[in-house]
């Protein structure tokens, strides 16, 4: 870091001020990838915290759209802040978006629960989840872009994919605190009210944040900007209004960003879904696995960055994407057999089919939580989705109940619709309790067995992941960076960013989670990133121009 140069057309800085742009920017984006990732690492406690009134399914459903929520928003936070980037200056815009970010995780912290408030707990809990998801829009952008005007030509690449790694460090530091928070109260203690420790930690880090950030002044390019008045006033108008800008937006979009929100997000977020709730590992096993994870990808940003600067931004990307898109099916078959190798011979040996009426089956997508599925044939697939079992589809006679047939063994479902709710609800454990002993019998094991875990095959799969998701990432800041002009270069950049994370990655596990249990399938959810994968792989070879080298202010 201390080789970077000041960007052209502005005086030199000094070493020293340079090195502190990027440890600041990174330091400031790893505070606040930590608290979005504590979110994410724990939307099990927080289902059963904010979301007990509602069943099983429902309430990791709702959690998982609540993560997703906070994308949503962040669209909207790069409009909002890329506006303000590229009217009145980066320093300003990534300041005020780390206030919002500290400020909405540890309220989190602080929230009531289900069971002390009602419904107030969780409509706070999802207005903090909008403000960060908001704040974050304006987050990556204004780091990346500060960094990028900041380093030579000839290093934007390694200096960029310092902000890369910083997401590295965020979900590292998050896991971290998460783990040696269960493991320092215990887990009992954790569920009930040890979570809230991770959110209150993010207070300490917020101060440090705020203090290096304080200490940056504004970026070379901008500051040129403004000394020869060619500050843009309409940022929107410029950045979507004229073809040449807009292409640039939607080539972005689509060749860089459907790829990276599809490949990051299930590569650090959706394993954790599918290794908890379909294939039973242990919490302690997976927060391992992933802790392994991150810490390898730390040096591999910095090193796809600089690989970058040698070879070009354009075969970086392509490999990181392309990898991901021949992994994703047999890697995810693999973490199966590694970590939960009786769930795969059984599956093999006795397969299971869901024999009911399709009038009888509703489609079990349900954003909000609040939809009751008690026709015969949801309680049967939403006991079988939560065992971690997938089955066959047969259609069965008009009229009748679900019937779910495990190997020799035909187990009828019961439908509790229109019941009142406490005889509903035991109509419901009865089923669940007669399928999971016939599930038994026939070899499917309620959770993983820790002896014959393959911890070494599943770490090895993981880290075929991380070598496409940080391939992708790592050279991400600098081609968008180069991509745009000056003028508009924060909102224009911002936009197609956190629509790919938000929109595409931010889905990926709830999106992924609700097609598992409506096909009844555990790797039908992967069609969901492979797509927008596939669509990235296409239009990167085909449009994206080689940006590397490209003056920042031509």
């Amino acid at each position: 870091m201390a080789g970077i140069a000041a960007g052209a057309g502005a005086p030199e800085a000094p070493a020293a001020s340079l090195r502190t742009v990027v440890a600041a920017s990174s330091a400031g984006t790893t505070f606040e990838w930590y608290d979005f990732f504590v979110f994410g690492s724990l939307t099990g406690v927080i289902s059963k915290t904010f979301f007990s009134g509602l069943p099983e399914t429902a309430g990791l459903a709702a959690a998982l759209a609540l993560f997703g929520a906070g994308f949503l928003f962040r669209p909207l936070g790069a409009l909002v802040f890329g506006r303000i980037g590229d009217r009145v200056g980066r320093k300003g815009a990534f300041l005020a978006t780390v206030l919002l970010m500290g400020g909405a995780t540890v309220a989190i912290g602080l929230l009531p629960s289900y069971h002390q408030a009602g419904m107030v707990g969780p409509g706070l809990l999802i207005l903090m989840r909008i403000i960060q998801g908001f704040a974050l829009g304006g987050e990556y952008g204004g780091a990346a872009i500060y960094v990028a005007e900041h380093a030579p030509s000839n290093g934007r690449g390694g200096a960029t994919s310092w902000i890369q790694t910083s997401a590295a460090f965020g979900l590292f530091a998050a896991l971290m605190v998460i783990q040696g928070t269960r493991l320092g109260v215990g887990s009992a203690a954790f569920d009930a009210w040890g979570w809230r420790i991770p959110f209150l930690v993010s207070g300490l880090l917020l101060i440090v944040s705020i203090w290096m950030r304080l200490k940056l002044s504004e970026s070379p390019s901008f500051a040129k900007l403004q000394l020869e008045g060619e500050v843009s006033h309409a940022p929107y108008r410029e950045a979507f209004g004229r073809w040449p800008n807009l292409k640039l937006v939607l080539i972005a979009l689509a060749a860089i960003m459907f790829a990276q929100g599809a490949v990051w997000y299930t590569a650090f977020f959706y394993v954790q879904t599918f290794m908890e709730r379909f294939l039973k590992a242990p919490p302690e096993t997976i927060n391992f696995l992933m802790l392994c994870a991150v810490a390898a990808s730390a040096p591999l940003y910095v090193f796809f960055g600089w690989l970058s600067d040698r070879v070009g931004r354009k075969p970086v990307l392509l490999f990181g994407m392309t990898l991901m898109l021949v992994a994703y099916f047999p890697g995810f078959h693999m973490l199966a057999r590694t970590l939960n190798p009786a769930l795969a011979e059984a599956e093999a040996k006795t397969p299971v089919t869901v024999v009911a009426d399709p009038a009888d089956c509703s489609l079990q997508f349900d954003p909000v939580g609040k939809a009751n599925f008690l026709s015969s044939c949801d309680i049967a697939k939403s006991t079988l989705a939560n065992a971690g079992v997938s089955y066959r589809n047969a259609p069965g006679a008009p009229g009748e109940v679900a019937l779910v047939r495990i190997g020799a063994q035909t187990i009828p479902s019961t439908a509790a619709s229109g019941l009142p709710a406490p005889v509903a609800k035991a109509v419901k454990a009865s089923v669940e309790a007669r399928l999971k002993t016939a599930l038994a019998q026939s070899g499917y094991p309620p959770k993983a067995d820790p002896k014959r875990m393959n911890l070494a095959g599943a770490l090895l799969v993981m880290l075929v992941f991380v070598v496409a998701a940080t391939a992708l990432y790592g050279p991400i800041a600098a081609c968008l960076v180069e991509l745009f002009p000056t003028r508009v270069r924060y909102t224009a950049l911002s936009l197609p960013y956190h629509i790919g994370t938000g929109w595409v990655g931010g889905f990926v596990p709830f999106t992924a989670f609700a097609i598992v249990t409506t096909v009844g399938d555990l790797y039908a959810g992967l069609w969901f990133p492979f797509v927008f994968t596939a669509i990235s792989v296409v239009t990167c070879l085909l449009l994206l121009p080689e940006t590397r080298g490209k003056p920042l202010d031509a």
